[in-house]
C-alpha cells in the first residue's frame, strides 16, 4: 500500500459509506455527487491494493481488509478531531463534541445527568441519539457514537462498562388492585392477571424474563406496549400489572392522587443498574473523557446516595 495516496478526505468518504452502507447516502451526508464518491473509493481501494467494500443484503459493507482500514481510519480521525478541539480549547476555552447512543427509557436519568454538565461547559456541544436496546446496540457495534447508556450493556472484549446508578424494577398495579392492600404477596398469586410487557431485547423485560425463569413462573397473559410512559398510563387505567423502573415512577408515586401503587411482593424490587459503556476500540474525544470525569466526581450532588453505584473510573483508566 502507497500511504502517501491516502489523505483525510479518502478516509472521511470510506468512513461515510461503510456507516450508510450506500454510495448515494454517503454523497448526501458529505454534500458531494455519487460520481465523486464512487471515484473516490476506486482511488482509495487502488491505493490500499486490496478489495475494500462488498454488497451484502444490499448494502456496503467492509471485507476483512476493509475492516482493518475502517478502523484504522477511525483512529486517525479522532485524533485529528481531538487536536482541532484542543485548538479551540486554547482559543475560546473548553469546547468539544461528542455523541452519545442512549435507550430510550434512559429518558428519566439522562437529564440528570446532562444538565448539570452543561451548565459547568457550555461550549460542549452533545448529540444524543435514542433508540430502543436493539437500535443502539447496533450502533456500538458500528462505533457511531463515543458513549453509550445502557441498563443492560452488550458483552465482550471490547466493551468497557461501568455501572453508576441503581435501577430498581418494582411491580405496579392501579391504586386500587386487591394485592397493593396485601403485604406481602407472593407472585404465584398473580400470575394469572395480564401483565404488559416491554418489547423483545428491552432490558427490563429481560430482567423479568429470566427472574421468572429462576422460579419456573409462567405468566398467562401478557401484552406488549414499547413505551414505559404508555405501560404506566394504561397499568393507571387498569388494563393490566407491570414491571418498572422506580426512577420511572418516582414522581408519579409521589403525587398525592397516584393511580398507581407499587405492590410489595416477595424478591421484589428485582436488581439492576444503569452503566455508561464505550467501544475498546475506538479513542474518546477529548470532552467525553472530560464528561466521564464529571460525572465520576459529582455524581453524588444530583444522585440520591442509595442509589449511587459508581464505577465510571473504570472507564478512564487506560486512557
Amino acid at each position: 500500500m502507497n500511504i502517501r495516496h491516502l489523505t483525510f478526505r479518502l478516509l472521511q468518504v470510506y468512513v461515510a459509506v461503510i456507516r450508510t452502507g450506500s454510495i448515494s447516502q454517503a454523497a448526501s451526508q458529505l454534500h458531494l455527487t455519487q460520481p465523486t464518491v464512487s471515484l473516490q473509493i476506486k482511488r482509495l481501494t487502488e491505493a490500499v491494493g486490496e478489495q475494500l467494500l462488498e454488497v451484502r443484503d444490499g448494502r456496503f459493507q467492509p471485507t476483512f481488509v476493509g475492516r482493518e482500514l475502517y478502523q484504522a481510519a477511525l483512529d486517525a480521525l479522532t485524533r485529528f478531531e481531538d487536536f482541532s478541539s484542543f485548538l479551540g480549547d486554547a482559543a475560546r476555552g473548553t469546547k468539544g463534541r461528542f455523541s452519545i447512543g442512549v435507550v430510550t427509557t434512559s429518558q428519566y436519568v439522562l437529564p440528570r445527568l446532562l444538565s448539570p454538565y452543561a451548565q459547568q461547559y457550555p461550549a460542549v456541544d452533545v448529540v444524543c441519539h435514542i433508540g430502543n436496546r436493539g437500535s443502539v446496540l447496533q450502533r456500538f457495534q458500528n462505533q457511531l457514537d463515543d458513549l453509550y447508556l445502557f441498563s443492560h450493556p452488550p458483552t465482550g472484549d471490547h466493551v468497557i462498562s461501568g455501572r453508576f446508578l441503581s435501577n430498581p424494577l418494582v411491580l405496579i398495579a392501579p391504586a386500587d388492585h386487591w394485592a397493593a392492600h396485601k403485604t406481602p404477596t407472593d407472585f404465584a398469586e398473580l400470575v394469572n392477571e395480564r401483565f404488559l410487557m416491554r418489547e423483545p431485547g428491552s432490558a427490563t423485560r429481560m430482567v423479568f424474563e429470566t427472574w421468572l425463569r429462576d422460579r419456573n413462573l409462567q405468566l398467562h397473559k401478557t401484552m406488549q406496549i414499547e413505551s414505559n410512559e404508555v405501560i404506566r398510563m394504561s397499568v393507571e387505567s387498569g388494563l393490566g400489572l407491570a414491571v418498572l423502573s422506580e426512577h420511572t415512577l418516582a414522581q408519579t408515586l409521589t403525587q398525592s392522587n397516584a393511580k398507581v401503587a407499587v405492590i410489595p411482593v416477595k424478591d421484589f424490587p428485582l436488581t439492576s443498574h444503569w452503566y455508561l459503556v464505550r467501544h475498546g476500540d475506538k479513542r474518546l474525544p477529548v470532552a467525553a473523557h472530560n464528561f466521564i470525569a464529571f460525572l465520576d466526581t459529582h455524581l453524588n450532588e444530583w444522585i440520591e446516595e442509595k442509589y449511587i453505584r459508581n464505577e465510571l473510573r473504570v472507564l478512564l483508566g487506560d486512557l
